[in-house]
């Protein structure tokens, strides 16, 4: 059957010009006595002519394989290409002067497929000149900051008909899309050596009997999908109860695949890996569109060349780092060595002193303790440093390595710096929450009551007055360094300033979500000693007011469209527990002296 919908598709798409079997033949892929057979078949069931051309009848029978729809999954953020992601969605890259996206969706008009739906997160708004350029639907995924990628396919899952599902960021050099579609498939390219992408075994007829990954030597996926309507009706029930299924935010929509193929039966489509391409790198790129190699009219590719004198072309091995919640960072190569840019998130400008950072390296300076500085603009916060080769993070729930980073923040203490600008709490409470009520984005039902009691934390604090030395602020796991060496760096000075060096240790353990007993050792450690009722009460105080503080900056943040998932709860939870904690334990009550 499947090979008799290829004959008349095939004709059918000769727009009425005449093709001898001999042509057929080279076009279907299959010999010259296997189409006069075919073509004799339809001719007797009146579907074709005498002139071999599609009849009325055939052209009826033919558009029950016909495509309804696509689907164009572009939600993603696109790591491996930043820094060009960082402002324009993968899938609007350009590609030999034209977006990849825009590319699939002339390539399916050009096959009738007009009926186009695109799922769309990050950076959304940046799709929306599509609607009035070909006509598309936005169909927006809230979720693809937390989850991966089923979930814009369960968000478009009643589009799910006769339906071509493609990612935005493919480009296929010759059109492969058809009118018509006899079965569900996947497309795929055939990998040399070990690949990451999803590998597929075929059996009779080719079809995929099994999907996994790591594989190598091996047809893997890469390129568009079809899904035939009764394949699509089954698949959006499985979609569905995987979006219900815990453990399951991590999912590509192949892993559904994966776990349903005995009822999800789906054929191979082998395409030549020089048609259907997925770039995986700028080097990959720049191999197919040597403009990615001169000028790519990008200000952070301009930046890095003019720093370093070279280039464009002389910048490679990008790959991005783990994303922080303040900052978006990328390591990158310049004539054999390693560095890491750090540009600021939107936003920030507002909730940071750049100049204040720049001050604090200065005078941490002499400790020889932070990232190494290539560039730092103490404007906009741009920043190039060294990048530590097989530098790990510090595991905050290994004693010994929590001892580590307890010590060095002695040190680091214990050298007394003095610093004009301060990290005041108060302020910066007051500072956010103003912030976050003019965007009106304090969801908090209780806010009222829990900021009183803020308010009556940020009086003991008063009383206390501790003498303030230079903090880092976000001393947490993730900016400690583990040098090969045994050494260790501690990067990302942005939020430091004079204060109590006790907040230090407070940051980290809620950064850490620490319970009170591991915040306790981590004071011990730092003070070498068993602490004094006072030191634990600045503690408890300071891991309330930071939850209070950070829980705000969440809600500040979010109103620009980011997601923290449950990090905002965990700090506000913070605030509530520790104020309770010294409330009921009469910590409260006490004199305010410095210890």
């Amino acid at each position: 059957m499947k090979e008799f919908v290829f004959l008349l598709r095939t004709l059918a798409e000769a727009n009425d010009r005449t093709l001898s079997q001999r042509e057929l033949a080279g076009r279907l892929g299959i010999s010259l006595g296997k189409v006069n057979a075919l073509v004799a078949d339809a001719t007797r069931q009146g579907l074709l002519g005498g002139d071999a051309k599609l009849t009325e009848d055939g052209r009826i029978w033919l558009d029950s394989y016909r495509v309804d729809n696509a689907i164009i999954l572009a939600a993603g953020f696109g790591s491996r290409f930043v820094p060009f992601t960082f402002d324009t969605p993968k899938g609007l890259l350009l590609v030999n002067g034209q977006p990849m996206i825009e590319r699939q969706i002339e390539q399916l008009h050009e096959v009738g497929i007009n009926d186009i739906t695109i799922v769309v997160g990050y950076l959304k708004e940046k799709f929306d000149y599509l609607i009035d350029k070909y006509g598309v639907k936005l169909i927006y995924n809230p979720e693809y900051a937390v989850k991966n990628n089923f979930v814009s396919v369960y968000y478009a899952s009643e589009q799910l008909k006769n339906t071509y599902l493609l990612m935005a960021d493919h480009h296929t050099e010759k059109n492969i899309f058809h009118t018509y579609e006899p079965d569900s498939y996947l497309c795929c390219t055939y990998f040399d050596g070990p690949t990451k992408e999803w590998g597929v075994t075929t059996g009779a007829r080719g079809l995929i009997t099994q999907i996994d990954t790591l594989g190598e030597d091996t047809w893997g996926l890469n390129g568009p999908a079809y899904f035939a309507a009764s394949f699509s009706e089954r698949f959006a029930a499985f979609i569905m109860d995987s979006y219900e299924t815990p453990g399951t935010d991590d999912y590509y929509w192949e892993h559904v695949l994966a776990e349903h193929l005995k009822e999800l039966p789906i054929y191979i489509n082998k395409q030549s890996a020089d048609n259907v391409r997925e770039f995986e790198s700028l080097e990959e790129l720049r191999r197919y569109d040597d403009s990615y190699s001169r000028d790519t009219d990008n200000a952070v590719m301009r930046q890095i060349a003019e720093t370093f004198g070279v280039a464009q072309s002389g910048i490679t091995g990008i790959h991005p780092v783990k994303e922080g919640m303040t900052n978006q960072s990328f390591v990158f190569s310049v004539g054999g060595l390693s560095y890491v840019f750090r540009l600021p998130g939107k936003g920030t400008e507002q909730l940071l002193s750049r100049a204040n950072e720049k001050r604090s390296y200065e005078l941490i300076a002499p400790l020889d303790i932070a990232d190494e500085l290539v560039f730092f603009d103490g404007e906009t916060g741009v920043k190039i440093s060294k990048f530590y080769e097989g530098a790990g993070v510090l595991d905050a729930e290994n004693d010994a390595e929590l001892k580590r980073a307890m010590e060095l923040l002695g040190r680091i203490h214990g050298a007394g710096i003095k610093a004009e600008h301060r990290f005041d709490i108060e302020e910066l409470i007051g500072f956010y929450e103003r912030l976050a009520q003019d965007a009106e984005a304090i969801r908090f039902t209780d806010y009222a009551e829990v900021r009183a009691k803020a308010n009556e934390l940020l009086a003991f604090r008063r009383r206390l007055g501790i003498p303030e030395i230079l903090c880092h602020i976000d001393y947490i796991f993730a900016t400690l360094l583990c040098l090969p060496d045994g050494g260790m760096r501690v990067i990302d000075w942005e939020y430091s300033g004079a204060a109590d060096p006790i907040i230090d240790i407070a940051m980290f353990s809620i950064y850490s979500y620490f319970p009170r007993e591991r915040a306790d050792l981590a004071l011990s450690y730092y003070l070498g000693r068993i602490p004094e009722r006072q030191e634990t009460a600045r503690l408890y105080m300071y891991m309330a007011l930071a939850g209070f503080l950070w829980a705000l900056w969440c809600e500040y943040k979010q109103s620009f469209g980011e997601e923290f998932g449950e990090y905002p709860l965990v700090m506000y939870r913070y605030m509530k527990d520790y104020y309770k904690i010294l409330h009921d334990e009469g910590f409260l009550d006490e004199a305010g002296g410095a210890k």
